[in-house]
């Protein structure tokens, strides 16, 4: 297509491509299941997967992209016309659809919890995680001030799509990436002069192989796969915006060594403080609403330290957002013919819809998920907030990656894939073997994270874990 968008420069497309992978799970996520399942031992596995997984489906992503210069659903039609491979295509613009649902309802909460910081909200939480939990329960189920939130978060990404690939993603990621990474730099060096703050070091890094449990290993395999964005079209759609000069294998690995890097110094930044003030480690998801804005207080400045995490969780979350909306932006512009400001906008007003029943289902008195029954709850989740978490990221992205491999195998051909990647290792024969051993585990392992949790999910049990 001629008149497709492109990258203004190749550090352009790397910031927008690692913002999109650095989202709100890099911040909380990485870093608790990290500490918690042998440190340094599973951060060692862990980039073990993304090498092997991660690194293998994401160039795959960026490939196709870049050979159709479509978005997923147009990108495999024309790879595999007259086929019912396109279907992989609709599986990545379902996820976007599913995710950008709720996730701006979380974007929603962080901006809230931006203006609490900023006001000096938290002062009253100082070493009480219970009555941090009571605010932010009361808050999520309230019924209009998390709409309100999520819509704000919602048009800021609007805003941004409508200004296209160059002068909104690429600008915006070149203007948040910095800031996420300096901020993190920060607040992680402040951690480190807290008396004790060494401690947070201890949990996360020293390698604990006794604490590296089967489950652990599965855990490590699902976050490699999960914290890139694939399987879901991101990656895809960015590629599509891609010249013939970019390197695809280079730019992955430094989307991968970025995205690793915001994980680490969030779980330096994090767990400095926790351990410096005798807070609980294990919280989980619970530590960046309930735990932290009770930890922030005890700091000398804390409201200053409350606001910079906040800020920068904000953006990571902005810069992953964005990069899902453009992915249903694009295949409404490729697959119907409109423009980007009428695809956008239709597109956010439907998103926002759906994420005012994934808010209110936290409390707000509508919960949607009720009227399908209690079989329907059991299988994705009791909430309808739930529902679409769990059906994206349970189901849908581990499908839509482990069929992509599969596409690259039996139908798109490892030797074309080769040929558009531009990347020699060896010798013609000798890549072919060794890019098919890498797709085939790559498809192995995200068929098994899917089959793992559809046995989990009707059994009760899983395989491992």
């Amino acid at each position: 297509m001629q008149n497709r968008e492109q990258w203004g420069s190749k550090l352009g497309f790397i910031l927008a491509a690692s913002g999109s992978a650095v989202g709100i799970g890099n911040i909380w996520k990485f870093p608790y299941i990290a500490g918690e399942n042998g440190g340094g031992a599973f951060t060692l596995i862990y980039l073990l997967c993304i090498l092997i997984v991660g690194l293998t489906i994401e160039v795959v992503e960026f490939a196709i992209g870049r050979n159709t210069q479509l978005s997923p659903v147009g990108a495999f039609k024309k790879i595999a016309p007259n086929s019912n491979w396109k279907w992989v295509g609709f599986i990545g613009v379902l996820s976007s659809f599913v995710i950008l649902s709720y996730y701006g309802v979380v974007g929603g909460w962080i901006l809230k919890y931006i203006f609490i910081s900023i006001s000096g909200g938290f002062e009253s939480l100082s070493n009480d995680p219970d009555k941090a939990n009571k605010l932010f329960d009361t808050f999520i189920g309230s019924t209009w001030s998390p709409i309100v939130f999520m819509a704000v978060f919602n048009v800021l990404c609007v805003y941004v799509i409508i200004n296209g690939v160059k002068d909104g993603i690429e600008n915006w990621s070149k203007i948040m990436m910095p800031i996420i990474i300096v901020l993190l730099l920060v607040l992680a060096i402040r951690g480190l002069t807290l008396p004790g703050g060494t401690q947070g070091l201890k949990f996360l890094f020293l390698p604990r192989f006794e604490d590296l449990t089967a489950s652990a290993i599965v855990l490590a395999l699902g976050h490699s796969f999960f914290t890139l964005s694939l399987g879901m079209g991101n990656m895809i759609t960015y590629g599509s915006y891609l010249g013939k000069e970019q390197n695809l294998l280079r730019s992955a690995l430094w989307v991968i060594a970025l995205d690793t890097a915001v994980a680490l110094l969030a779980g330096v930044a994090i767990f400095t403080s926790v351990f410096a003030t005798g807070a609980d480690p294990a919280g989980g998801p619970g530590l960046v609403f309930n735990i932290l804005p009770s930890i922030f207080p005890q700091l000398a400045y804390g409201s200053v330290w409350g606001t910079i995490f906040f800020v920068l969780l904000f953006m990571a979350a902005l810069t992953s957002a964005i990069s899902i909306l453009e992915v249903v932006t694009a295949s409404l512009i490729d697959e119907k013919g409109w423009s980007r400001n009428r695809a956008t906008i239709l597109f956010g007003i439907i998103v926002t819809i759906v994420g005012v029943f994934c808010s209110l289902s936290m409390g707000g008195g509508i919960n949607i998920a009720e009227f399908f029954g209690d079989t329907f709850q059991h299988y994705l989740g009791t909430t309808f907030f739930d529902v679409m978490d769990n059906l994206s990221a349970k189901y849908l992205m581990p499908l839509g990656g482990t069929l992509t491999a599969i596409f690259v195998i039996v139908k798109w051909g490892v030797p074309s894939f080769i040929a558009e990647c531009g990347t020699s290792i060896l010798d013609k024969e000798k890549d072919k073997t060794i890019v098919t051993i890498f797709l085939v585990i790559a498809a192995g392992v995200s068929g098994f994270i899917l089959l793992n949790e559809l046995i989990e999910t009707i059994t009760g049990s899983a395989i491992i874990g």
